[in-house]
């Protein structure tokens, strides 16, 4: 039996459309992650999520089946919506056997006080997208978009995430990259200091010093699952990225 530790995953965006991350994703279910005391699953899991009536499409069954079944194992599963799965809400929680978190939210990691955030939130020299980013998170666009028939919606999701990736070519790299004056002003919400943050969205995996009032800390970016999966375990022995293919 291995030892205590956690693991940390975002940005698989699974899609029927990319079959690459979705068996990754099932590869990972049963040889990874089984061991583990928690996944905590931090944005991004799908490509799009628009609503939780979308449940009985087959493909979100059978990430759905994979999630529950690694919670009937006994392994405790936590969801971080991301920019991409804001949407994702109780039935789906329900249906996967998990805990949904708000973004951000600080945990013990082994002793050690950790942030969890998809990331994006920190983003802010990005304008054009934090503006985006707030108008989706309101009630009114949010009761108007789950209002549509659900074939609307996803041509709308479909043209958003067109539209994203046409803007991203005329940005700069580090204009979509986080902030360090973001960071500060997170982690000063909170009395107690913060040790490690977690998140992805970037897909630049790596691990990243910060100074806060004389402290050092560690800023671990997840990677994405475009052509491997990639994963953060941490133990007792502290944090590392691992991926397999």
């Amino acid at each position: 039996m291995q030892p205590p530790h956690l693991l940390f995953i975002s940005d698989l965006h699974l899609t029927p459309e990319r079959p690459v991350p979705a068996n990754l994703f099932h590869r990972f279910i049963k040889e990874h992650a089984p061991e583990t005391q928690a996944l905590y699953i931090l944005g991004d899991f799908f490509e799009a999520w628009v609503g939780d009536d979308d449940l009985s499409l087959p493909f979100n069954v059978s990430m759905t089946k994979a999630l529950k079944s690694l919670s009937e194992r006994g392994v405790a599963v936590f969801f971080m919506p991301g920019n991409r799965d804001f949407l994702v809400g109780p039935a789906f929680a329900q249906a996967a056997g998990l805990t949904i978190l708000a973004d951000p939210t600080c945990i013990d990691v082994l002793g050690v006080p950790t942030l969890l955030t998809h990331g994006d939130c920190f983003c802010t020299d990005d304008t054009a997208y934090q503006d985006f980013r707030r108008l989706v998170r309101t009630p009114a666009w949010q009761q108007d978009f789950l209002a549509q028939p659900l074939v609307q919606r996803h041509a709308l999701a479909k043209s958003l995430r067109e539209r994203s990736e046409h803007a991203k070519s005329d940005k700069k790299p580090e204009i979509m990259d986080v902030n360090s004056d973001a960071i500060a002003a997170t982690l000063a919400v909170y009395t107690k200091p913060i040790q490690r943050i977690i998140h992805g969205h970037t897909h630049r995996p790596a691990r990243h010093a910060y100074q806060l009032n004389g402290l050092t800390g560690e800023r671990w970016v997840l990677p994405d699952w475009y052509t491997s999966g990639g994963y953060l375990v941490c133990d007792a022995g502290g944090c590392r990225l691992a991926d397999f293919s």
